[in-house]
């Protein structure tokens, strides 16, 4: 990919950090494979610089401020803490949640996750309208597994409220070394009350690729995140099922908020005949450059199996393989992450960075898909189990209690077969029988009360159920989409 005369490659992922990440992955950017930076500025840049240089009564009015704070101020002030107090401003008055300042130890976690090795809950988060909101719980991680969901709202953590925080101050919070606890309050669309759900803390698994080949020739290959070696370890996954003789395949990027845009474009072009279009790039003239395959196509059929926390280079990924490759789209509405933004951290000299959207990506037939994602061409919402919130009981739930708890353990029980007969968050004698016969199948003591051991039992029994590959509704779809029986 080529910007005013530089070779570059670009760093693309997903809705967020412009964002630092809960989970540290990969955010969008134009990079210096060799440097883990952004490509320096071009000479003509360099030598037009006193034209970007503060003019005089601005320097004034920035140091008269500077002296302000530190004479009168009735408390002393860190100076660094000004200057980067002072950069973060700059960058939240752009009023783009993708564009950030990152101190030294930010930018070195940032650095890291480029690597895919990180610690932390396992989610990207984005700043919407003031609010911490998931772009994604990466698949496998604490995130997921609790329950969190892409859109959910992140209210507190552990009492800590979030509200009118930056993006930066927020992850603070959120992130904290593994084994601890993080208590998590969570707005979720369709809940009146806030969600309360509890994770801890661990290191994210850094494989990438999952590939597997079912019974009826069709060929799955999981795609958790896009980073350095994810492409690498793609093209053995793929390479070995097309050894076993794979009829077709599904490209599954469910829950993956994206990362390095070079490694999907090089996935894109193990299915793109050479020459046609993976993905073009706007600059803020209007100007278009597009990135055209160096491979092939293939033969069988392919399916893109995605959702609402498939982001940025997944989005790209399935954009391609549609557009042109002729691949199917299942599952749900993607993310809507269409901005690129590049790195830079030489030019500030003291380990920060500064992350800035300097363009957009478009669909190879120039669609934006920003804020609106990719609409699937076989729609297929999954099973209730996938979306309940987890219980976190503080209380003993029994008969004549209403709330959300009491709404999950009726929504937990009639996706597991036993049938509370109602979801209203009201536990009426149906649910007690329900919860009687659910106990009494998992020798609990038949009380019909969903004690602390009782709501272990049953979250667990929903975690072993969606772990059943047999329950995939939308799994199921995507292979069906590439089946030629």
């Amino acid at each position: 990919m080529h910007f005013k005369g530089r070779t570059v490659f670009a760093f693309v992922m997903l809705t967020m950090i412009a964002s630092v990440l809960v989970t540290l992955t990969i955010a969008d950017q134009l990079i210096n494979p060799d440097q883990h930076s952004a490509p320096a500025l071009t000479a003509s840049a360099a030598d037009d610089g006193d034209r970007f240089a503060l003019k005089e009564d601005e320097l004034t009015k920035l140091n008269a401020v500077l002296e302000l704070i530190e004479t009168k101020y009735y408390q002393k002030v860190d100076r660094h803490e000004l200057l980067d107090g002072a950069v973060s401003g700059m960058m939240s008055s752009l009023d783009d949640p993708y564009s950030v300042y990152m101190e030294k130890d930010v930018a070195q976690h940032f650095s890291e996750s480029i690597e895919g090795s990180f610690t932390g809950i396992g989610a990207e988060v984005t700043l919407e309208n003031g609010k911490i909101v998931v772009v994604s719980p990466i698949k496998g991680s604490p995130a997921e597994r609790s329950g969190l969901l892409a859109k959910d709202v992140l209210l507190s953590i552990n009492g800590d409220k979030l509200d009118g925080l930056n993006l930066q101050d927020a992850v603070a919070k959120i992130r904290g070394p593994k084994g601890t606890k993080a208590k998590i309050q969570v707005q979720r669309a369709g809940f009146s009350d806030p969600i309360q759900l509890v994770l801890i803390r661990d290191d994210i698994d850094v494989e990438t690729v999952y590939g597997k080949l079912h019974q009826d020739g069709t060929g799955v290959i999981e795609i958790r995140q896009f980073s350095l070696h994810t492409a690498e370890r793609f093209k053995q996954e793929l390479a070995k099922l097309e050894e076993q003789g794979m009829k077709g395949l599904v490209l599954d990027v469910r829950n993956n908020p994206g990362g390095v845009l070079p490694v999907v474009v090089d996935i894109a072009q193990s299915f793109l005949a050479k020459g046609t279009t993976v993905v073009q790039v706007e600059d803020r003239e209007g100007k278009r450059e597009k990135t055209l395959s160096e491979g092939q196509s293939k033969s069988y059929p392919i399916a893109v199996l995605m959702n609402t926390g498939s982001a940025s280079a997944s989005e790209i990924l399935a954009g391609a393989l549609q557009e042109s490759a002729g691949a199917k789209l299942v599952g749900e509405t993607s993310f809507g992450k269409g901005t690129v933004q590049v790195s830079y951290n030489k030019a500030l000299g003291d380990g920060s960075l500064l992350k800035m959207t300097i363009a957009k990506w478009l669909t190879p037939k120039g669609n934006w898909i920003h804020e609106n994602g990719i609409k699937p061409d076989i729609a297929v919402e999954p099973p209730d189990l996938y979306k309940v919130a987890r219980l976190a009981l503080e209380e003993t739930l029994k008969k004549d209690m209403l709330g959300e708890q009491v709404r999950s353990v009726q929504i937990m029980l009639h996706g597991l077969g036993y049938e509370p007969k109602r979801e209203d968050g009201y536990y009426g004698s149906e649910t007690v029988e329900a919860v009687n016969k659910f106990q009494a199948e998992h020798g609990l003591p038949a009380t019909g009360q969903v004690d602390k051991l009782t709501g272990d039992t049953l979250e667990n029994a929903v975690i072993k159920w969606i772990q059943d590959e047999k329950n995939d509704t939308q799994l199921h779809a995507a292979i069906k989409a590439v089946s030629r029986k």
